[in-house]
């Protein structure tokens, strides 16, 4: 992965990790801190709990790798912008000259997949989406897509617009993971390409004031998830995918 120090236009690598739920086991509670296995405890649902489990345990042994620390000993803090309790977007806290201070990580979860990407140098963003989730395209098409990206997905045949609106919803929640969480903008003022298009935001919303450069990549996990990676840099983005699972 490039340092801090690297060209701001240079590519930028990022790792992306795929687990599942059915990782989940007693033994990954060690690596939790004390926080996580509170609300580990507190989860009802037990597939929440084994999302919750296994996001938390997939995050610390990759960031753990890349630090060279045990993945129970990766500093993780969570923190409510709002309220300031310990439940909001989980961040990595590195000393500032620390040579990892630079480092970003997003986690994503739908179904029965769990992902986590991390990049140096930039934010970035993960999304993933079941692709058999019940979903009710016109509802959804509404909410999160901005006129000419409406009109984009109704000029394809009934049978390819869910399909052609998850690629888009999942392009969009990676941009937005990546400005982060206490950004609220609505799904409908980001603009995007084509889903079949190269990934590229066309408009930011006006609030942002100056927008940043965006690189996406468009995945796919396993033939049955549709999901996307951004990166809130220039110059372009790799992506590299772990194939060697790490629970």
């Amino acid at each position: 992965m490039a340092g801090a120090g690297a060209d701001a236009s240079a590519e930028r690598e990022v790792l992306v990790w795929w687990a599942r739920t059915g990782d989940a086991r007693p033994a990954l509670l060690g690596l939790l801190d004390a926080v996580e296995r509170a609300r580990h405890e507190a989860t009802v649902r037990p597939a929440d709990k084994a999302r919750f489990l296994v996001g938390c345990a997939l995050s610390r042994v990759a960031l753990g790798g890349l630090l060279g620390v045990p993945p129970a000993d990766v500093p993780l803090r969570r923190v409510c912008p709002r309220c300031g309790g310990p439940h909001g977007k989980v961040g990595l806290t590195m000393p500032e000259r620390s040579p990892y201070a630079d480092v970003d990580f997003s986690v994503t979860h739908s179904g029965e997949v769990v992902g986590v990407a991390v990049c140096r140098g930039a934010a970035v963003g993960l999304d993933v989406e079941d692709d058999g989730i019940d979903l009710d395209v016109d509802a959804a098409a509404r909410t999160a897509l901005g006129e000419g990206e409406r009109r984009a997905l109704y000029a394809r045949p009934p049978a390819a617009r869910r399909a052609a609106f998850l690629r888009t919803w999942t392009r969009k929640e990676a941009v937005l993971k990546a400005l982060g969480a206490g950004l609220r903008v609505p799904l409908r003022e980001l603009e995007l390409s084509a889903p079949d298009a190269a990934p590229a935001v066309l408009g930011w919303p006006g609030r942002l004031g100056r927008p940043p450069e965006a690189s996406l990549t468009d995945l796919t996990v396993a033939g049955t998830h549709t999901a996307a990676v951004a990166v809130l840099a220039g110059g372009g983005v790799r992506v590299a995918v772990q194939e060697d699972p790490v629970l």
